[in-house]
């Protein structure tokens, strides 16, 4: 179908939003808007100037007679912590301290502007990982899981804490809860995650550090490896000792008897920000 440049346009960003991460041929465009190569070329130039100015992503070019754009979504650091700074003041109420040291989030998970803004800027940080595949914990991670898969184009599994019959054949093991004396289980089916994977684990809030201890141990049964660990949200404890490194959105003060909410601080993922 024969369009004109404003129509191209709007098409080939459509196109490019919902393939992020992927090498679509310059060809591609050639054929379906039935248009020379030098103007899909010019209308890419455009795009690739607009995107960034738009604060959408950038758009890479692959020379060679099998090269053609790559769309890669991000959000610039300045924007990401500005709206962080303001979700953590919409957090900041003592009524979503809850027992054991959580903090409520069920109302975030559930938002889709939030959704969309936290899968962006997870993606923009890992997006150079070469991350193969999501893996989370059910169930409260899976929608931060799903929003970040779509951004970085590539599949998430979801771990869970006892066995369903529709999941068929699983590997299953226990690990430690921390700062708890109890022994907890987890499962993925088998066919969910192959060997040599690179997994980025994604979780909704870190407290002593044992659910994403034990997605570790699981990504090992798999033969797969850990390319990047972020979190939601985690309970500001200079004391917590883990045994692996991790990203998170947002930091939580509390009292010493964790029954306060002193603040909400944008987390560990904007330390490097100027």
């Amino acid at each position: 179908m024969k369009l004109n440049r404003s129509h191209r346009l709007i098409a080939m960003t459509h196109y490019l939003l919902a393939h992020p991460h992927t090498l679509v041929s310059l060809s591609y465009f050639v054929d379906r808007f039935q248009s020379a190569r030098s103007s899909i070329s010019e209308d890419i130039s455009i795009l690739k100037k607009e995107f960034p100015n738009s604060n959408i992503g950038s758009i890479e070019t692959v020379a060679g007679a099998s090269g053609g754009v790559i769309f890669r979504p991000s959000i610039a650091p300045d924007q990401a912590l500005e709206r962080v700074q303001a979700l953590c003041q919409e957090l900041t109420d003592n009524d979503r301290i809850l027992p054991g040291g959580y903090f409520y989030l069920t109302d975030i998970l559930g938002d889709p502007d939030h959704l969309r803004l936290i899968g962006q800027i997870i993606a923009s940080r890992y997006r150079e990982a070469g991350a193969t595949a999501i893996m989370t914990i059910a169930t409260k991670g899976v929608p931060l899981a799903q929003a970040v898969s779509m951004y970085l184009n590539i599949p998430f599994v979801m771990v869970r804490r006892d066995s369903k019959v529709t999941e068929g054949a699983t590997v299953s093991i226990n690990y430690a809860s921390q700062g708890q004396s109890r022994v907890e289980k987890m499962e993925l089916t088998k066919n969910s995650l192959g060997e040599g994977e690179k997994v980025l684990i994604i979780d909704d809030f870190l407290n002593g550090g044992g659910t994403i201890t034990g997605m570790l141990s699981m990504t090992k049964e798999f033969n797969a490896t850990c390319v990047g660990i972020c979190v939601l949200a985690e309970v500001q404890n200079p004391d917590r000792e883990v045994a692996f490194d991790y990203q998170s959105l947002m930091q939580v003060v509390k009292s010493q008897d964790n029954t306060q909410l002193v603040e909400v601080l944008p987390g560990g993922i904007f330390d490097d920000h100027d």
